[in-house]
């Protein structure tokens, strides 16, 4: 493969190995390059960079300007200390490194920077409602904010939460939502939509691997759970997401048993699932950890895929040649009663709008243009017609709305009933954990009466050995009466036989 035109001999909407040249970095679990992740248990501090025109991999060595005094205490005194768990974003000329699990963790969330043309590492501090400390989160760009969602903290708890971290005054905010948020989760993704919404998609508990989608409304706040159409997908963690325009691309993730053998595409306007291509038994791109990000190549949208963990650690490079496609305009979430709604309320501004034109004087100088001569009866009879088509429209904008506001009324009931079923299972799983509780010491006390019992046993045979001495005794003294009755009465008989 000529390493200067590459690109122009892959195939589309498929993955090809690429032929890396110098030495590689080690295998990795957890992040793309360039920073950071752990291998075989073991956080990774060195951070490596992808040269896509040379396709050689280079190391970048840090500097830092950390004030010894002031990170010595808080454990930060490494140029860049290693880590996995974390997420990374790109803002102006800094790398943006969020939370993630360290040997030596802080309560709260750190966010480190890479200035990518001095070198410079160091800790960006920051003010407001900090989020606990955690890895598995998820961060998501919009605009000059962050947004983090969800994660597992350093006690292992699992986190549903959202913040906001406004980059330009570095203040932290949580933010109230409103409506049933996902499941608590963490190895998550998380991408951004029509600058408004915010979707997540699969992950995993302590035991669950999801394949839902969730969505949350960034000026309302408010979750939702809609409706998801194309082709099925299997529950995943661990997998890597890159949106590039109106699709968002989902590459690798696992179940701890399997790993994920296709790239799945959600199309987030039409909100369906497609299946874009699959690889074949253990292949590293069907690894959970691994990492995936776009570039533009003369024009070119490609995906480039790295690291992960299938059995094995890997440190190969793929790349895929995105098919062009063509480019809808953004639109709304929309449920279809909706969207026949909005179409009613057009057209009717439209015909009300029409009325209020001289429409035998327009309609007269327009015909005479082309030669048409129509009488102002056909012009009146058109009229009629057209409001006989505007009130047919009213009616129907008015079942809409009817069905519309059946449809919020049997949401606000689902809702409802989700909310009490899931405070009915909180205590559900309140008196499970004291029921359970109350076994352990029903257990331990049944152990103490066996003991008790086995040693009543003993105490029972010793008894009945003491009755049985006892009887015994008894016998004896019996026979020791009897015969001194016997002496004493032939004594008496002497005495009265002598007299």
């Amino acid at each position: 493969m000529d390493s200067g035109s590459w690109h122009l001999e892959l195939p589309y909407d498929l993955w090809v190995t690429l032929p890396v040249s110098g030495a590689r970095p080690s295998p990795r679990y957890k992040k793309l390059y360039i920073v950071g992740g752990s291998r075989n248990g073991r956080f990774l501090s060195d951070v490596q960079v992808f040269d896509l025109r040379s396709l050689a991999w280079s190391n970048l060595r840090l500097e830092t300007e950390l004030d010894a005094d002031k990170t010595e205490d808080s454990g930060l005194l490494e140029v860049l200390p290693p880590m996995s768990d974390h997420c990374m974003v790109k803002w102006g000329t800094k790398l943006l490194i969020l939370g993630g699990h360290y040997k030596k963790s802080s309560d709260s969330m750190i966010v480190r920077f890479i200035d990518l043309e001095t070198n410079l590492c160091g800790v960006m501090e920051t003010s407001g409602k900090v989020p606990v400390a955690r890895g598995g989160h998820s961060v998501t760009l919009v605009g000059s904010r962050l947004i983090i969602f969800g994660g597992e903290d350093r006690s292992r708890k699992l986190l549903n939460d959202v913040h906001f971290l406004d980059l330009e005054t570095m203040t932290w905010d949580a933010v109230e939502v409103t409506q049933t948020p996902p499941a608590p989760r963490y190895d998550h993704s998380a991408a951004l939509h029509a600058n408004r919404y915010l979707i997540v998609f699969g992950g995993c508990s302590h035991s669950i691997f999801f394949n839902d989608l969730h969505v949350l409304d960034l000026q309302t706040n408010e979750w939702s759970q809609p409706e998801i159409k194309g082709d099925l997908v299997t529950g995943r963690a661990g997998h890597a997401g890159i949106t590039i325009d109106e699709n968002w691309y989902i590459v690798g993730g696992g179940d701890n048993n399997n790993g994920c053998q296709e790239t799945i595409v959600l199309n987030m306007t039409k909100l369906a699932w497609s299946i874009l291509t699959s690889v074949k038994g253990r292949n590293p791109l069907a690894s959970e950890g691994l990492s995936v990000c776009s570039a533009i190549i003369e024009g070119e949208h490609h995906l480039v895929a790295f690291g992960g963990y299938n059995g094995k650690y890997n440190n190969e490079v793929f790349v895929m040649r995105l098919k062009p496609r063509d480019i809808p305009r953004p639109k709304i979430f929309q449920s279809p009663a909706a969207a026949a709604a909005a179409a009613s309320v057009t057209a009717a501004y439209a015909l009300a709008k029409s009325e209020k034109l001289d429409i035998p004087k327009t309609l007269s100088s327009k015909f005479a243009g082309i030669g048409n001569d129509l009488s102002e009866k056909d012009v009146r009879t058109d009229i009629d017609a057209i409001k006989e088509d505007k009130r047919v429209l009213e009616l129907s904008l008015t079942e809409v709305r009817t069905e519309n506001s059946r449809f919020r009324e049997k949401i606000d009931e689902v809702n409802s009933t989700h909310s009490e079923l899931s405070k009915e299972l909180s205590s559900v799983q309140g008196q499970l954990v004291a029921e359970r509780s109350r076994c352990f010491k029903l257990e331990a006390q049944i152990a103490e009466l066996q003991k008790m019992l086995e040693s009543s046993q003993t105490i029972e045979n010793e008894v009945q050995i003491l009755r049985q001495q006892k009887s015994a005794f008894e016998q004896e003294m019996e026979r020791a009466t009897s015969v001194q009755t016997q002496g004493s009465g032939g004594v008496w008989r002497w005495i009265a036989g002598g007299q």
